[in-house]
C-alpha cells in the first residue's frame, strides 16, 4: 500500500510540473519554463498536502460531503436563477460588476448552506444510492473486527457467551488464511497460536446468538496483516477488538478505535475495599522477608504481608490498600495473624513492587 501511494503521489507531482510548464511555455507572454516548473512544484506539493490533511476521512464521510456539495450546488443555482428573474422583472439599474458579485455571492451562499445542512442532518436522513448510505447513526452500532491476538485469547469465548456482543462481529478471511499458513510453516509457538485461532473461529461459527460474518475483502497490495485490519476497519467504519496493547497507538494515528480486551477485563475486576477480608492461597514468596504472593480468580496479584510462612495454604487476609498500575490492580493485605505489622513495612513493600 505504501509503495502504491508513493507511486501515485510522485506521478501527480510530475504531472503537475508537466502541465503547468507546458502551459507557461505555450502562453503568448512566453513566461518561460522555469517559472512553470516552480509553479508546478507548488501545485504538486499542495496536492500531497491535501492527501495528508484528509488521510483520516473514511468513505462514508467523503460520500456525505460529496452529496452535500451536489445539493449545495443545486441550491446555489436555484438562488441565482431566482435572482436573475427578480432583476429582469424589476428592471433594476445595477452595474454589471455589482450584478456579477451578487450572483457569485448567492451561489456560494447556496452551496455552503446546502453542504452544511447535509452534514448536520445526515443522522436524520435515510438515503440509499450507489456507494452512499446515510442512516441514523443513533440507531447504528459499529461492527467489531476481531484480530488474531483476541482470537487466540480464551477469554473471548467467555465474553461472547455473556451476550454483550449482540452487534455484528466480523472475522476477516485473510486472518484465517494467515492462521492456516502459520499452522503449517511457522515455529512451534506460532503453530500452537494459529491452531487456537482456527479453533476459536469454528466455535464462534457455532454460536447461535452471535451475528458472525466472515469478510471476504482483502488487500493484496498490503502485506502486513495489521495494515489490512486498519484498512478494513476504515472501509467498513468499524472498530477493532484486540488483545494487543501495542496496536492502540498505531490505530489511533489512522483514526481507528481499538477496544482492548485487557483493558476491558481490568475494568470489570471487582473492587476490594480497605478492611475487607478475603481468602487466598499463598502461591510463592514475595520480594520482602515473610512476604507471600497470591492471585485472585481474575488474575489480580495480592501481596500478603506475613504470608511467606503459609506457602501453599489458603489463609484469611485483610485488605490494606489497592494499587492501580498500568497492567491492572495490585492488592496489599495482611495475614490475619499479622495485623500488627507496621505501616512502614507496607510502604516499603509498595516501593519494592514499583
Amino acid at each position: 500500500m505504501n509503495l502504491s501511494l508513493a507511486f501515485v503521489r510522485i506521478l501527480f507531482f510530475i504531472l503537475s510540473i508537466f502541465f503547468i510548464t507546458a502551459y507557461m511555455s505555450s502562453s503568448p507572454n512566453n513566461e518561460g519554463s522555469l517559472k512553470g516548473v516552480f509553479l508546478g512544484s507548488l501545485l504538486g506539493i499542495a496536492l500531497i498536502g491535501f492527501d495528508f490533511l484528509f488521510r483520516k476521512f473514511n468513505l462514508r464521510s467523503f460520500n456525505i460531503a460529496t452529496l452535500g456539495l451536489f445539493l449545495g450546488y443545486l441550491m446555489g443555482q436555484a438562488l441565482v436563477l431566482i435572482f436573475n428573474v427578480v432583476i429582469d422583472i424589476g428592471s433594476f439599474a445595477i452595474q454589471p460588476h455589482t450584478l456579477e458579485i451578487g450572483k457569485i455571492s448567492l451561489f456560494l451562499f447556496g452551496t455552503y448552506l446546502g453542504t452544511i445542512m447535509t452534514l448536520k442532518t445526515s443522522d436524520e436522513l435515510y438515503v440509499t444510492i450507489p456507494f452512499v448510505r446515510l442512516a441514523p447513526t443513533t440507531h447504528k452500532k459499529k461492527d467489531l473486527i476481531l484480530d488474531m491476538s483476541v482470537l487466540a485469547d480464551s477469554r473471548l469465548l467467555d465474553l461472547i457467551n455473556t451476550g454483550l456482543l449482540d452487534r455484528q462481529v466480523i472475522v476477516p478471511r485473510f486472518l484465517i488464511k494467515e492462521s492456516h499458513t502459520q499452522s503449517e510453516i511457522g515455529d512451534e509457538a506460532s503453530r500452537s497460536r494459529s491452531k487456537k485461532v482456527l479453533d476459536t473461529v469454528k466455535k464462534l461459527e457455532l454460536q447461535s446468538g452471535l451475528d458472525l460474518r466472515l469478510s471476504e475483502t482483502d488487500f493484496p497490495d498490503i502485506k502486513d496483516v495489521q495494515g489490512k485490519l486498519i484498512r478494513l476497519a476504515r472501509l467498513l467504519d468499524a472498530n477493532i477488538l484486540s488483545g494487543d496493547i501495542s496496536k492502540i497507538q498505531t490505530s489511533s494515528l489512522e483514526g481507528i478505535k481499538v477496544i482492548n480486551l485487557h483493558t476491558l477485563s481490568n475494568a470489570l475486576k471487582p473492587l476490594n475495599q480497605t478492611g475487607e477480608y478475603i481468602k487466598i492461597k499463598v502461591q510463592r514468596y514475595g520480594k520482602e522477608p515473610r512476604q507471600g504472593i497470591g492471585y485472585l480468580e481474575d488474575g489480580t496479584m495480592v501481596v500478603i504481608n506475613g504470608g511467606g510462612k503459609h506457602l501453599g495454604e489458603v489463609i484469611d487476609t485483610r485488605v490494606l490498600s489497592v494499587k492501580h498500575t498500568s497492567s491492572g490492580r495490585m492488592i496489599f493485605c495482611n495475614a490475619c495473624d499479622e495485623t500488627d505489622l507496621s505501616d512502614d513495612f507496607l510502604e516499603d513493600s509498595n516501593d519494592e513492587q514499583k
